[in-house]
């Protein structure tokens, strides 16, 4: 006997609806956002558990909780709906996507023992979107003001020329300003040494962070992200996850020829990236290739690099085939366990 529930998730209240295998439904019920509570009214539930819930805030960890207690839990990306919408309707929309498999985005979450990796990747990735939010409204009080002004406004020792440029009344919030981002500055660092201590637990960082143009920093936020290889088959999977897979887009696809047969036309277009993927992988993959093409000269990327220039290639497009190779190579590195070898993986990347 199998049941499906659907589980909408609130900060105070959490909507269960249970589904039988036929599809009707059974019953509902309104619980307490509260763990205990939460499993006592999945174990009321009789037979296999099929459970479903939508990507927010509690989701990891009702992952956490509840999963021991189910035969399937799935969080899901649902598609919008612009009809009708209540809890109810919403929990009972999740039981039917579970039972009829019509969830087209699950969720991955992260086991437990990463924990104190994300958590410090997420304080790293805060501070350092505060710092360079702070220095944006820093430089737009001299832009407002018709002065132009380089990186010597965020150097606290360089900062008091600058601030005498400014007219009294702009002057106080300027240096506002760079008081707070001396403390950010300061929290950013501390954010940092954090996720270096917490890598020193996880040995694959140091194996990936050989990789071209990673190191360690851009490394543990890959492996707190991505967690695992094996939730890829193939490279272009993870370009696609990445950020890095092109769009193609055609219309009116087949032709018929003189013989009456119809032979499909080769007009598809490319759109550019797709815009669904992990925009903080896509980050670290563009920063990589960056790296390489900038810093790391004997590189075989950066021949490559060169060579897709000298053949005509526009510069933004051959940095986001170096970065689509460096995803390759990572992905075959962490599944193998093994150190960047750049004879090795300049042929892995050809094929992939």
């Amino acid at each position: 006997m199998e049941r499906y529930v659907g589980l909408d998730v609130h900060a105070a209240s959490c909507t269960f609806a249970v589904m039988s295998q036929a599809g009707k439904r059974l019953t509902s019920r309104v619980v307490e956002t509260n763990g205990q509570a939460l499993i006592e009214a999945v174990r009321c539930i009789p037979g296999g558990i099929h459970l479903c819930l939508e990507e927010g805030t509690q989701s990891a960890w009702l992952h956490e909780l509840l999963s021991p207690h189910v035969a399937e839990l799935v969080v899901a990306m649902p598609e919008k709906n612009r009809g009708p919408k209540d809890d109810l309707r919403d929990a009972w929309a999740r039981a039917e996507d579970i039972r009829t498999g019509r969830i087209r985005t699950r969720v991955y979450k992260a086991p437990a023992f990463l924990a104190g990796l994300r958590s410090a990747a997420s304080a790293l990735r805060f501070a350092t979107g505060d710092v360079v939010r702070t220095k944006n409204r820093m430089r737009a009080v001299w832009r407002s003001r018709g002065l132009a002004v380089d990186r010597g406004v965020y150097d606290p020792e360089t900062r008091p020329r600058w601030l005498k440029e400014l007219p009294s009344g702009y002057r106080g919030l300027a240096e506002w300003l760079g008081r707070e981002l001396d403390q950010m500055v300061v929290l950013r660092d501390e954010a940092e040494e954090w996720l270096l201590r917490e890598s020193k637990s996880h040995p694959i960082i140091r194996i990936l962070s050989t990789a071209p143009g990673m190191g360690p920093i851009r490394t543990a936020q890959l492996v707190a992200i991505v967690v695992t290889p094996d939730r890829f088959r193939t490279s272009r999977q993870f370009w696609s996850y990445s950020g890095l897979a092109i769009v193609l887009r055609s219309t009116s696809d087949w032709d018929q020829g003189k013989d009456g047969e119809w032979v499909r036309r080769k007009m598809s277009q490319a759109r550019g990236l797709t815009r669904k993927r992990q925009p903080v992988l896509k980050s670290l993959f563009k920063g990589a290739a960056t790296t390489v093409v900038t810093q790391l000269p004997d590189d075989p990327l950066h021949a490559h690099y060169q060579r897709m220039l000298k053949s005509g290639i526009k510069p933004n497009l051959a940095k986001v085939t170096v970065a689509r190779r460096i995803a390759a190579t990572v992905l075959s590195m962490w599944r193998h366990k093994e150190v960047y070898d750049p004879k090795r993986h300049a042929v892995v990347t050809d094929k992939a």
